[in-house]
């Protein structure tokens, strides 16, 4: 038996966390703020066969762009190996990654989140949504790979979050931006384990208060404009960046920087793409992704 699901990267321009007040109660670990999902994510596909003499339960397979770690797959498993008797089963476990690892484009939440999808769904423990996606946000808070994409690419789109948590306790409100192009390109990973030890102290009410005004205006353009403010408030945009970022809006191009890594991003209509891949293009040593938002959110896929 097998089963695929998918869930969309997600970029998040600014965020306040939220942690202290809830010491061990890693569903209400989580972070207000606001970012987006978008086509291109992770699918992972589990297969499941007879276990015979393998000496592992499991082996984990990454397809596309790789990643170093299996902490939160194997998390997520071992959640899933609590509800039954699965003692004679071998687990094949595909993840097919179609987003650069560490640029902040939400790939530990996408893995995780995709995984609970397709391992409700082959072993027919009928969880509802709301318990498959507080696995994956619990495996996040867990391995510190995250505190919001879970949350967010559960609901897909340009969100912003309201309400700390995993889905079920935090919430988000939506906006609708109709049919724009989501442009970026990536130069270097950052680590956001290291990150969430070593740096969310610095970080204040701003996060807070830019989810009032973003509440206000529902515009992507704002959006952009506050990503940029929290990325200089905390110190995160390299000079790399900071040139991109200056040549865009010589062309009158909004942009904003994912949070966490070396990556600008640019909300615009699709008319206007063009002028943004201009630019991006002068820096060949970036990878560079053309997409739209995913309004979906996490799924399981038809095999």
């Amino acid at each position: 038996m097998e089963a695929t699901a998918f869930c969309p990267a997600h970029v998040t321009g600014f965020f306040k966390a939220h942690f202290d007040e809830n010491r061990g109660v890693p569903e209400k670990f989580g972070s207000i703020g606001a970012g987006f999902s978008i086509k291109e994510g992770v699918t992972t596909k589990v297969i499941i066969l007879t276990r015979t003499n393998q000496p592992s339960r499991f082996r984990i397979l990454t397809k596309g762009f790789q990643t170093d770690k299996t902490d939160v797959s194997e998390f997520v498993l071992n959640e899933f190996l609590k509800l039954g008797n699965f003692e004679g089963v071998f687990f094949e476990i595909e993840h097919r990654i179609s987003i650069p690892v560490g640029y902040g484009l939400g790939s530990s939440g996408a893995v995780a989140l995709s995984l609970s999808y397709a391992l409700d769904q082959v072993l027919e423990t009928k969880l509802n949504r709301i318990e498959i996606g507080k696995i994956a946000h619990i495996a996040e808070v867990n391995c510190k790979t995250g505190l919001g994409d879970v949350l967010a690419s559960y609901h897909g789109g340009f969100e912003i979050r309201v309400k700390p948590g995993a889905p079920g306790i935090g919430k988000v409100e939506k906006i609708n931006v109709g049919n724009i192009s989501v442009i970026m390109i990536c130069f270097s990973p950052i680590s956001t384990n290291k990150f969430i030890q070593e740096q969310l102290s610095k970080i204040n009410g701003l996060g807070e208060k830019m989810v009032n005004q973003l509440l206000e205006s529902k515009d992507y353009d704002n959006f952009q404009d506050m990503s940029l403010e929290f990325g200089k408030y905390i110190n995160v945009i390299t000079p790399k960046m900071e040139k991109v970022i200056e040549e865009l809006s010589l062309n009158g191009i909004k942009s904003g920087i994912a949070l966490f890594g070396e990556t600008v991003f640019s909300m615009i209509p699709k008319n206007s793409k063009n002028k943004v891949l201009d630019v991006f293009k002068k820096y060949s040593e970036g990878k560079i992704i053309i997409s739209q938002l995913d309004l979906r959110g996490a799924r399981v896929l038809n095999n």
